[in-house]
Formats: C-alpha cells, sequence, structure tokens
C-alpha cells in the first residue's frame, strides 16, 4: 500500500491546496472530506479559513491508509 509521499499523497495534498478537503475526497474519506471543507468555508468568514486549508492540505499528504 502506497504510504505517506506516495504519488496519491502528492495529489491528494494538491487537490487540498486547490479545495479544502478535496484531497480527502480523492482518498476516500468523505467524513473528513466534509469536515476540511465546512470548517474552511466557516473560518474563511473571519478570516481564519487559511488555517484549516493549510491542516486539510497536510492532513492529505501525510495520511497513511
Amino acid at each position: 500500500m502506497p504510504g505517506q509521499g506516495s504519488a496519491g499523497n502528492v495529489i491528494a495534498a494538491l487537490a487540498s491546496f486547490f479545495i479544502p478537503g478535496l484531497g480527502q475526497l480523492l482518498q476516500g474519506r468523505l467524513l473528513a472530506a466534509i469536515l476540511h471543507f465546512v470548517l474552511a468555508a466557516l473560518l474563511w468568514l473571519v478570516l481564519l479559513g487559511w488555517i484549516v486549508h493549510l491542516w486539510s492540505i497536510l492532513s492529505a499528504a501525510t495520511w497513511k491508509p
């Protein structure tokens, strides 16, 4: 199975860079994807969404199945 640093995780991290939660969705983690997307959307309203956005990218990049 691919682990941290695999091509799949790099692609997922890049996807999460553009849309928070998209990388988790590509990895098949629906609940995590929804959580990242909703939190980022809500927090962008108070200018803190970048924190969740970075968390989403790191989560997708370091996930081990």
